[in-house]
């Protein structure tokens, strides 16, 4: 690949916003896609430099299209502590201020004078929404646009659809369960796809959904089973999984998983849940294992502090294969995303990309079919 003078790759297709520790640009990766990322976090900066991720290491507001004028693709997914169950609740109070200041973009007036009250990382969900609208009127608009963030954000997605659609874009967003995608967990996220003189459309679940009292077996013939604990970790022994949580904030009412299921949600204190083996003291996930459930590669050169939380913050890189190859106008063949993901890391750095292919380049690839 060629690099410019501060070694960032010449020719990039996607400029990744909120990169952090690169769950996005590892499925751009598999994908074929030359993508770089924008990360303020050092930590996360460190495991993207680790995994040869390209990265511009800074603030997203200090940055705009105009350095990346190559780049087809725009993505991001903007910090969602203050909008997530388990955060402060700050950015859930505010989604009427923050849908209006939307809103105001569109119209070319300042979100800031709707902002007043609402704090900086809320804000952030709306840089995605600059970025476009910034390139728009530089008439260099990028030709796909992905987002993902918690389900809460939904209504903001909803609102930069609209905005995106007045300005020439197909735009779909809505709620995906990440075991319909091949994830050994459950996890929900919201996700927009927008797509420049071409139909969007989410990507089609290729998974059943989990159902704890109904068998995997169960359920519409044309998916696969959800993916389970045990075919992700290499773990012998059967085991359980305690939750850090307690269910209504009730420590006696901790969740129970088995190892024939998926796991819960990955989160940042995901460490903290206890796994439980007949005949052996209460252990740990590692940090390997963790990452592995939300389907990074079992060597990904994990760095910095705060481990754990770059890995719970992270998109699973599989969930945002699918996403991406909707946005291309693709669909996934699972067989070959299954032999890219079976593949070290160490090998994805010398041999860039797993599949040597790209929906700007030439097949065979991990793409399957046009899905429009």
């Amino acid at each position: 690949m060629t690099r410019d003078r501060h070694g960032l790759p010449e020719k990039v297709d996607m400029v990744d916003l909120f990169a952090g520790p690169g769950g996005l640009d590892v499925a751009a990766r598999w994908l074929g896609v030359t993508a770089i990322g924008i990360e303020w976090d050092p930590n996360a900066c460190a495991t993207r430099i680790e995994a040869d991720l390209s990265t511009v290491m800074g603030d997203v507001r200090d940055h705009s299209p105009r350095k990346f004028r190559g780049a087809k693709i725009l993505a991001g997914g903007p910090p969602c502590q203050t909008y997530t169950v388990a955060g402060n609740g700050d950015g859930r109070r505010a989604l009427d201020l923050v849908v209006r200041a939307a809103r105001s973009m569109a119209s070319g007036e300042d979100p800031e004078t709707v902002l007043t009250t609402v704090d900086e990382r809320t804000r952030l969900v709306l840089e995605p929404l600059r970025w476009a609208l910034y390139a728009h009127h530089s008439d260099k608009p990028f030709e796909a646009i992905v987002l993902e963030q918690v389900p809460a954000v939904l209504p903001v997605w909803q609102t930069v659809r609209e905005v995106l659609s007045s300005i020439g874009y197909s735009c779909e967003c809505g709620i995906l369960r990440t075991e319909q995608f091949g994830v050994p967990q459950t996890r929900r996220r919201a996700i927009l796809v927008a797509r420049l003189d071409a139909e969007a459309a989410l990507p089609t679940p290729t998974h059943r959904p989990f159902r704890r009292d109904v068998s995997r077996e169960h359920g519409e013939l044309s998916l696969k089973p959800w993916r389970t604990m045990h075919e992700a970790l290499e773990r012998p022994e059967p085991f359980t999984v305690v939750s850090n949580y307690g269910t209504g904030g009730d420590p006696k009412k901790r969740g129970r998983r088995t190892s024939d299921q998926p796991a819960f949600t990955v989160t940042g204190k995901v460490t903290r849940n206890r796994v439980k083996t007949d005949g052996a003291p209460d252990g740990r996930l590692t940090l390997a294992e963790a990452g592995v459930l939300q389907t990074f590669p079992s060597d990904y050169p994990w760095s910095g502090r705060d481990i754990a939380q770059q890995i719970g913050n992270a998109i699973p890189p599989r969930l945002a294969v699918h996403v991406l190859a909707s946005a291309l106008g693709r669909r996934v063949d699972e067989e070959s995303l299954d032999n890219a993901m079976s593949r070290s890391w160490a090998d994805a750095k010398t041999e860039s990309p797993l599949v040597k292919s790209t929906a700007f380049a030439h097949e065979p690839s991990l793409f399957s079919a046009s899905a429009g």
